[in-house]
């Protein structure tokens, strides 16, 4: 005889066997903005750039990396935030220009490790310690700049402001350069680098923009 089960025991056996959204599903962590889960996108050895499908969760392929520029960080973004009118307008203070509207996608995280990740698609648990205030074609695009939690390394440092001016350069190159098109303006801007107690607003304020959603 077959078992019979009811809508409701079947909706249950679905939504446990079901993927978490990582941007909707997941939470920034009860400890945030100091520890933060953070969803890994693409890493170091990536040569094709991976960004979340916002409608299904998974990773897509955004483009191949055309140019030899190599994120020289773990990549991704925090749950449950977005860059919304908050974002924009706490921008627009700290710059004292007209930031009119965040990037419309969830807040970037950038994770400092020695370990060798291999693969994105993955979550963690870091440690915010400042961030870049970046603008894209007019928009607040930030960069929240973390460590990975009890890396052997990066772990010692408490604020952007510690870590060795050639690691912070790396990353400032990266971010500026990557959109560029051989004979094409720039089109990223960085207004500001900011330490950790900035970095935690931000953070703060993206999980506010999302909650406006």
């Amino acid at each position: 005889m077959e078992a019979e089960f009811s809508t409701k025991e079947i909706d249950t056996v679905v939504k446990a066997q079901s993927k978490a959204h990582p941007w909707h599903g997941i939470t920034p962590g009860d400890a945030a903005p100091e520890m933060l889960t953070a969803f890994i996108e693409i890493v170091p050895s990536d040569t094709v750039k991976y960004e979340i499908d916002k409608q299904t969760g998974y990773l897509k392929i955004d483009r191949p990396q055309k140019y030899s520029n190599i994120i020289p960080s773990l990549y991704g973004f925090i749950p449950q935030t977005y860059c919304g009118e908050g974002i924009a307008n706490l921008a627009s203070e700290k710059t004292g220009r007209l930031i009119p509207e965040g990037d419309g996608d969830p807040l970037d995280i950038c994770v400092l490790t020695e370990s060798t990740i291999t693969h994105g698609d993955i979550l963690l648990q870091a440690r915010p310690i400042g961030g870049f205030r970046l603008i894209d074609k007019g928009e607040a695009d930030d960069k929240i700049i973390a460590v990975l939690k009890g890396d052997a390394m990066y772990d010692a440092f408490n604020d952007l402001s510690e870590l060795p001016e050639s690691v912070v350069d790396r990353l400032q190159h990266y971010f500026l350069t990557y959109k560029n098109l051989p004979d094409q303006p720039t089109v990223m801007e960085l207004a500001s680098i900011y330490g950790r107690e900035e970095a935690y607003d931000v953070i703060r304020m993206a999980m506010e923009d999302y909650k406006k959603l």
